[in-house]
């Protein structure tokens, strides 16, 4: 038997290729000795190569695709949404109100962030769904771990756009900064598309500051692994820790003044 992991095509690819030769030439050497014994009696059936991928059997492009889409349209999303949520206030006046109230600044960031965070958890629920339902994708693991899970990534998504809509002030300027800071950063450098270990060095220590590299690996691990919260302990930790770096992060640059 032999084992290979996947995640390295490459690699994995080329180990394939050597462990195939090697069994061949074996099949093929104890043929030739097995017909030499015998005096040419009896045929010996050659060595029967059978490759069995573990989590993905059928080798369908959607097993890896889906959950791949669904870091990436919740990134974008999440970002997207709270973009507008301080800017729109500056440019519409209505900045003035908000200060003037004694909610605090932690109260008020959490006020904006509530509502987008349950829109989100809805569009985990629902993106989920139409994967498994709709395109087949197998779910093997536990779904209020998803749901958990998906509940920190969204926090930090969520955070980054509030921060972008804070340090701009402009509804247009932090549309496309959170667009551009959320998307190609989780289609390019999250795994989705092309395998990290074959990315360049620098490119790759890249990878360590984007949260969706970490949630692809979540939701690939839950639902086609059917992991649990102590295999994923990395990843989530990783997720928590962006998550409250940037809630902080939101909270010490809202400041209720109108300079």
């Amino acid at each position: 038997q032999v084992i290979a992991d996947g995640s390295d095509p490459t690699t994995a690819t080329v180990a394939l290729g050597y462990a195939r030769s090697a069994a061949l030439a074996f099949s093929a050497g104890f043929a030739a000795s097995a017909g030499r014994d015998s005096g040419g009696a009896r045929a010996v059936p050659a060595v029967d190569l059978r490759v069995r991928p573990w989590f993905n059997a059928d080798m369908e492009s959607r097993n890896f695709i889906v959950p791949g889409l669904i870091a990436v349209i919740m990134m974008v999303i999440a970002a997207l949404l709270t973009s507008l949520a301080i800017s729109r206030e500056w440019e519409q006046g209505t900045m003035e109100s908000l200060v003037s109230t004694p909610v605090r600044s932690a109260e008020l960031v959490l006020g904006k962030l509530v509502p987008y965070f349950a829109v989100g958890m809805f569009d985990v629920v629902l993106v989920a769904a139409m994967g498994s339902l709709l395109f087949g994708v197998p779910f093997r693991g536990s779904f209020p771990l998803l749901l958990a899970v998906s509940a920190v990534f969204l926090v930090g998504a969520l955070s980054m756009g509030m921060m972008v809509s804070i340090l701009t002030r402009s509804q247009l300027l932090s549309n496309q900064i959170a667009m551009i800071a959320t998307f190609l950063p989780a289609f390019l450098l999250s795994g989705f598309v092309f395998p990290i270990r074959n990315m360049p060095a620098p490119i790759q220590a890249v990878t360590y500051a984007v949260p969706a590299r970490y949630f692809i690996d979540v939701l690939k691990g839950i639902t086609l692994k059917g992991l649990g919260a102590a295999a994923l302990g990395p990843e989530i930790g990783l997720l928590a820790v962006f998550a409250c770096v940037l809630a902080a992060l939101c909270v010490a640059c809202f400041k209720k003044r109108l300079d």
